[in-house]
């Protein structure tokens, strides 16, 4: 009997289950007051209701059963602001919608203050977004976007601030207008294109007639210039050939006298008379080129005129470099002269008085021809 008395317990003992009950309350009161918080949590610990205090990332000891724990993300949490429809100041209908960006920076307020700060977030950036479209022109709502951004933020800031919880941006992503209006815009935008292409249509065809108008004006001008030079260059070549025409006429006028001058003493030379008369135009031009021809100067009453050089075009014109053919003509036609006089004088000699008067006769004729020339040419 005492041995079946102090062996194991038998099932349905009530002492077995009362033990199995002691330790599952164990187990359920060690659950109930260990809380575990993550690292970017913070959770609120209330107590029969009341507010106690903000539990930190980790392993914590609450009271069990009577205690219940809210947690908050402090992480930064996105927020999306459903489609808007708003009229702006020039009532034009648009629609709009935005995204936030908020963090809890107090999880105690945001606990205490607000029963669900996302909802609430989200419902005042609806009217918000609304307020501020509607304060600006449709102009501005579509080309302004970081002013609604910017006063969106400004305008949320001051009530989350109350609620522990910081907008740290606000996007709105789309602004679109109503059908009607994205027509009458398509149209201005399409009529300011056509307006811009007229412009710098006209203002191509100005410039394009500047630039002509422009090059027609140099054209003429150097047209001017280059007619204004050749009539220039065409006065100077027709008085340079005037000039030169001049003195080859004088040059070949004398040439042609001197030509003729030495046919004529030829002739003189090989007729048998002792009596010749020399050309006044010849003796002229011996006295005009004499030192040119003789190299002495022509004397007038015994004095010496000075003769002046030839230039190079002169000489050739008036035929200089042909002078000493004519010099040894001229020498020629002396010897044949003198030959002449001493054949007349030998012939003088032989004759009777009445062909020596003859003789005398013809010398006191030649003599006044020589001093004649003589004097043409001195004068000369």
């Amino acid at each position: 009997m005492n041995v079946l008395a102090f062996g194991p317990l038998q099932l349905g003992d009530p002492m077995l289950t009362a033990g199995v009950v002691v330790l599952l309350l164990v187990v359920i009161t060690v659950w109930q007051m260990v809380e575990i918080v993550d690292a970017y949590d913070r959770g609120a610990l209330t107590v029969f209701g009341e507010y106690r205090k903000l539990l930190e990332p980790g392993l914590n000891i609450v009271p069990p059963f009577v205690s219940r724990v809210y947690t908050f993300d402090m992480r930064t949490q996105t927020i999306d602001v459903p489609s808007q429809e708003a009229i702006t100041r020039d009532n034009s209908p648009v629609t709009a919608d935005a995204v936030i960006y908020i963090r809890v920076m107090d999880a105690k307020r945001a606990f205490l203050e607000v029963e669900n700060y996302e909802r609430a977030v989200s419902n005042l950036a609806q009217t918000t977004l609304r307020a501020v479209i509607g304060d600006m022109e449709l102009d501005d709502t579509l080309s302004r976007r970081e002013m609604i951004n910017e006063r969106i933020r400004q305008e949320l800031d001051e009530p989350t601030d109350e609620w522990g919880i910081r907008v740290e941006s606000v996007e709105v992503r789309e602004v679109t207008p109503s059908q009607g209006v994205k027509g009458a815009m398509e149209q201005q935008t399409s009529a300011e294109r056509k307006r811009r292409a007229m412009i710098l249509e006209a203002q191509g065809e100005r410039r394009s007639a500047v630039e002509k108008a422009e090059g027609a004006k140099q054209s003429e001008i150097i047209r001017a210039q280059g007619e204004k030079q050749s009539q220039i260059l065409e006065a100077q070549g027709d008085s340079i050939s005037t000039v030169l025409r001049a003195k080859s006429a004088e040059s070949m006028g004398e040439r042609a006298i001197i030509d003729q001058g030495m046919q004529t003493l030829e002739e003189i030379g090989r007729s048998e008379s002792t009596t010749f008369v020399m050309p006044q135009e010849l003796t002229s031009m011996v006295g005009r080129y004499g030192k040119h021809l003789s190299g002495s100067d022509v004397k007038v009453d015994g004095d010496s005129l000075e003769s002046l050089d030839f230039d190079e075009e002169t000489r050739e014109l008036i035929g200089l470099d042909d002078i000493a053919e004519i010099i040894g003509e001229i020498e020629q036609t002396e010897m044949d002269v003198e030959a002449m006089e001493a054949e007349a004088q030998a012939i003088k000699e032989g004759q009777d008085i009445s062909g020596e008067t003859e003789s005398a006769a013809t010398a006191t004729d030649i003599e006044p021809d020589i001093d004649s020339g003589d004097e043409s040419g001195s004068d000369r």
